[in-house]
């Protein structure tokens, strides 16, 4: 059997038909791909997962519970909430801003800002919390004002604030660049001459335009917010029930041999970011369908 693909000349130019054995071969080939990436989620995703949940009620839903309701365990989960609440927010603001000025503006410095903003994906986040030590610190640069006046930024929420908003500084605003460069400004060219002010503009044309890729954009923020170690680590001075987040308060039972407890306390973890890709994956679809 042959194709024809065409004519030259009065003429048609045959191929042969794709064999059947080479048909076979190419869904060998797919169904190994496809065996390789199930063999790798298995082991690096759902493995990991299943031991977490099975050393969390290795002693029973009791246990489970009493390490859960820990004084010092309800501090870390108040104070992991808190902490993502408040860097995704200042996230948000900064992602819009940022984004807004980048895509719809021309002006020096551009290409500067871009890297800025991708700064927090080259440098390790051990180096995030060291540089707020060298400038929040007792030797740092504004160590002195800030002890002459009695306030607290290391060891204290303001600085793991700081370092968890540095951390996820890139997600807001890498989620809506490339959309709204894509866009361009003819809609809100067009608003601007219908008469509408400039926020106006931004909340009834450009902010409806992004939604979905916000939304996205604050998911990613938050699920990297609440699983940051590094960067809190340095800044927070591991203080029980004050400042240690989920973390830093998973290592510090581990480190005390208290498995159980850390596994409950990961198992939370756990549960929030596999609450965020549900959340993720409803949105995929809904932007794909809208």
């Amino acid at each position: 059997m042959s194709v024809a693909i065409g004519t030259l000349a009065g003429r048609e130019h045959r191929v042969p038909a794709p064999s059947p054995r080479r048909r076979r071969e190419s869904a060998a080939v797919r169904w190994t791909i496809v065996a390789i990436a199930v063999v790798f989620l298995t082991i690096f995703l759902v493995l990991p997962l299943a031991v977490v949940f099975m050393q969390a009620f290795s002693r029973g839903v009791r246990p489970y519970l009493g390490a859960l309701t820990h004084p010092d365990a309800l501090a870390a989960i108040r104070l992991t909430l808190l902490v993502a609440a408040i860097s995704v927010a200042l996230n948000l603001v900064f992602g819009l801003v940022a984004a807004w000025a980048i895509s719809k503006f021309e002006f020096p410095g551009k290409g500067f800002l871009i890297t800025l903003i991708d700064l927090p994906f080259s440098i390790s986040p051990v180096i995030s919390g060291l540089v707020f030590v060298l400038l929040f610190g007792g030797q740092g640069l504004f160590g002195g004002y800030l002890q002459a006046h009695d306030i607290k930024v290391l060891f204290a929420l303001p600085g793991i604030v700081l370092a968890t908003t540095l951390v996820t500084f890139p997600f807001v605003a890498r989620e809506l660049i490339p959309l709204m460069k894509e866009q361009g400004t003819h809609e809100e060219e067009a608003a601007i001459s219908l008469g509408a002010s400039g926020l106006q503009t931004f909340f009834r044309v450009t902010l409806p335009n992004v939604k979905w890729a916000l939304l996205y954009g604050v998911l990613l923020c938050n699920a990297r917010a609440m699983g940051e170690f590094g960067a809190v680590s340095v800044v927070s001075g591991h203080i029980r029930g004050e400042t240690n987040t989920m973390p830093l308060h998973i290592e510090i039972l581990y480190n005390e041999y208290q498995f159980m407890a850390s596994f409950a306390v990961a198992s939370v973890l756990a549960l929030l970011a596999l609450l965020t890709l549900i959340a993720k994956a409803v949105l995929e679809r809904t932007t794909q369908h809208s």
